[in-house]
């Protein structure tokens, strides 16, 4: 007995639908609409992207908001 290894992908495709799972991996049937599927792909990684450069913008800011805070208690502690 051969078996196929299943992509992590493929497990929510198959919980998402099953007949589409079906139809693909067993039938081998493909989706009629590659264009719009490239374009959800797109769309897709460009959220992540933005999803990954909002994380980075709210680290700087901590930091830059935890820089300030010790600059101005140093400077408080200093003048004392």
């Amino acid at each position: 007995m051969s078996y196929q290894r299943i992509q992590a992908s493929e497990i929510a495709n198959y919980v998402y639908c099953r007949r589409a799972w079906y139809l693909r991996r067993v039938e081998g049937y493909a989706p009629k609409n590659i264009r719009e599927l490239e374009h959800g792909r797109n769309h897709h990684r460009a959220h992540g992207r933005s999803v990954q450069q909002a994380f980075w913008a709210r680290r700087l800011a901590y930091v830059l908001l935890f820089a300030t805070v010790f600059f101005i208690t140093f400077q408080i502690l200093v003048g004392m």
